[in-house]
């Protein structure tokens, strides 16, 4: 089959690799229908995180199962599927407590030796823990099937932000962070019943996405002029809940800047950089507080999905350039250069 590999610094190929095969009993063959390029892939692609050449990519996609093991009892060839952007065993004490994430079976698409999903087909280990079913006329809808690609990684991720940071019906949320995942923040607060969402982004396209999605007030500025423009809409306050969706330390700090005192801070943008811009000290005065981290993705399809599945969000629009397989290495070129907010793979 043909997939996308990395080989260096801005080194993107699709090459011919193995045809995936069921190798343990609890595998299923998945073939892909759609893929995607996540923010998260481009610290590999600029070199920011170490990589073997060769390695696979990519980590969200769902598709159709083509074999199953002879021990998978939930899926059969044919099933149209979801995959998180983790897979896990689903029988582990932290998959029974929600934090798949942990699962001590479980690993990521595209780490040495596993399948990426941007690519023709994908070995999925303990898919009874780790897929889910979707209702099969989904594959005959293309914005339908879009919008639950984003379930794999980007909608749960900002699902995950908007618990973290305790969005609640009429709270004031502030979002840093005008990615696809900050963005299905936005979504994510809207659905959880936020009263005020304000957006900090700069560029219109992506703001004008955040609007659609609920946000009722935009913050261009960055720094300190944002924390000061976030202050002067809430009163002086802050919000009481912060969405933290890019992982610099400028973010972070700009995240306890704009938050109110006793608020919280649910943060998702994978750290780098020298620091995190934490002050414990004035979070203590304060009495911020911070939760967050790899979200558990697999934990949050059952609620999602059918907010998806019946039009309650759509998080589709975040995907604005669609793809086939040999144009990836350009995709990843256009979301490095900012011409685009999130790829679309059509294997």
């Amino acid at each position: 089959m043909r997939a996308t590999t990395i080989h260096a610094p801005f080194d993107i190929r699709v090459e011919d690799v193995p045809d995936p095969v069921v190798e343990q009993p609890t595998d299923v063959v998945l073939r892909v229908l759609r893929a995607c390029v996540c923010g998260s892939d481009l610290w590999a692609y600029r070199g920011e995180a170490a990589r073997v050449p060769g390695q696979r990519i990519g980590h969200e996609f769902l598709g159709v199962v083509e074999e199953a093991g002879a021990d998978v009892v939930g899926f059969t060839p044919g099933d149209l599927v979801v995959a998180p952007f983790v897979w896990s065993d689903g029988t582990c004490e932290y998959c029974a407590e929600g934090l798949t994430t942990s699962c001590a079976r479980g690993g990521f698409w595209g780490s040495v030796g596993s399948d990426g999903g941007q690519g023709e087909a994908v070995r999925v280990p303990f898919a009874d823990g780790t897929l889910v079913k979707l209702p099969a006329a989904a594959a005959s809808d293309d914005r339908l099937l879009t919008a639950l690609l984003a379930l794999s990684d980007v909608m749960g991720t900002g699902h995950h932000a908007a618990i973290g940071a305790g969005v609640g019906k009429g709270t004031t949320v502030a979002v840093v962070g005008d990615g696809a995942v900050g963005l299905c923040g936005v979504l994510a607060a809207r659905r959880l019943g936020a009263e005020r969402i304000i957006a900090l982004g700069r560029h219109q396209a992506r703001t004008d996405i955040a609007r659609t999605f609920g946000a009722t007030d935009v913050v261009a500025e960055r720094g300190d002029a944002a924390v000061a423009a976030v202050r002067e809409l809430t009163g002086g306050q802050g919000a009481h809940a912060v969405i933290e969706a890019v992982g610099t330390e400028q973010s972070m700090r700009t995240a306890v800047g704009i938050v109110r005192d006793g608020g919280s801070i649910g943060y998702v943008g994978v750290p780098h950089g020298s620091g995190t811009g934490l002050d414990l000290g004035e979070m203590f005065d304060r009495n911020i507080a911070l939760r967050g981290g790899v979200a558990p993705v697999r934990a949050y399809l059952p609620e999602l999905l059918p907010d998806v599945l019946d039009g309650t969000i759509d998080p589709s629009p975040v995907f604005d350039l669609t793809v086939g397989l040999d144009g990836v290495p350009d995709g990843y070129k256009a979301m490095d250069e900012r011409t685009a907010l999130k790829v679309l793979i059509k294997p």
